[in-house]
């Protein structure tokens, strides 16, 4: 149990420090699970469960302008606008995951395809940040909600779609989706973290509901303190990333992913990783 309990905390911590950045959480944590040889938990049940605890993070991090919009809902236009916006982008993804959620844990979930959704997903955000568009892009101001389009949420709606294949991150798919329609890097991260609630919520809520049955105490204590401990490791990056994309492109994190991607099939070829 103790030696589960490190797993555990160590899964979390990479968990909650990827969440919101493009590098794939999901992905991580598949090739962190293989490495460490977390066997205690039916997988993918803990990579999929702990993610709540990033949802929890946006909500207590936002939870002044959650708090507003929610209250508003029904005399506001401009609250009931940003749910309605939220929902547009989450919709294909969502319905996605739900038609064909087994095939793609049995097509998917594997490190070789993380290595090279890694590698794929880099270049891709590479190029977008070299795009003159992105560069003659708009200040960095605070990211105000009302200003997204129905055009600029179904096209991240559309690009998010690949955010199914573990690797290719969803915050990634969903801020370089923003970046395409026009959005601020600040803007397109703010609310990819405003889609992590609807999406990272539903399918950790669906897959818990289907998986519970199976699940035994101990398990149901690592999945709990795993959400816990990825709660707070994902409050405090959401809070740095916002920093970092105030100053800085994502070009680093494209060659960090085509790197992570290249060392996982070195993994691969020598036996480390299965």
């Amino acid at each position: 149990m103790l030696e589960d309990l490190v797993k555990v905390v160590i899964l979390s911590l990479i968990q909650g420090v990827t969440e919101f950045l493009p590098v794939s959480s999901t992905g991580h944590l598949i090739v962190g699970a293989a490495l460490l040889r977390f066997d205690a938990m039916l997988p993918p049940i803990f990579e999929i469960f702990i993610q709540i605890g990033a949802v929890a993070a946006v909500l207590v991090y936002y939870r002044r302008t959650l708090g507003w919009r929610a209250a508003q809902s029904r005399s506001s236009s401009e609250a009931r606008r940003f749910w309605r916006m939220i929902v547009l982008a989450s919709a294909p993804v969502a319905a996605l995951g739900i038609v064909f959620q087994q095939e793609i844990e049995s097509l998917f979930f594997s490190p070789q395809v993380v290595a090279a959704s890694l590698i794929f997903g880099g270049i891709a955000l590479i190029l977008v940040e070299r795009l003159p568009r992105i560069q003659r892009g708009k200040a960095e101001e605070p990211f105000d909600a009302d200003e997204v389009t129905i055009r600029q949420a179904a096209l991240i709606g559309m690009v998010q779609l690949l955010a199914v294949i573990p690797g290719m991150s969803r915050s990634g798919c969903s801020i370089v989706g923003g970046m395409l329609a026009g959005l601020s890097r600040r803007a397109a991260t703010e609310f990819s973290f405003f889609l992590a609630i609807p999406l990272l919520g539903g399918a950790t809520i669906y897959k818990f509901v289907t998986t519970l049955h199976s699940l035994g105490s101990e398990q149901l204590l690592l999945l709990l303190l795993g959400a816990a401990f990825s709660g707070v490791f994902s409050w405090l990056a959401i809070d740095l990333l916002l920093k970092f994309v105030s100053r800085r492109s994502f070009v680093a994190f494209g060659y960090y992913r085509i790197a992570a991607g290249g060392l996982i099939l070195l993994g691969l070829s020598s036996g480390m990783l299965a």
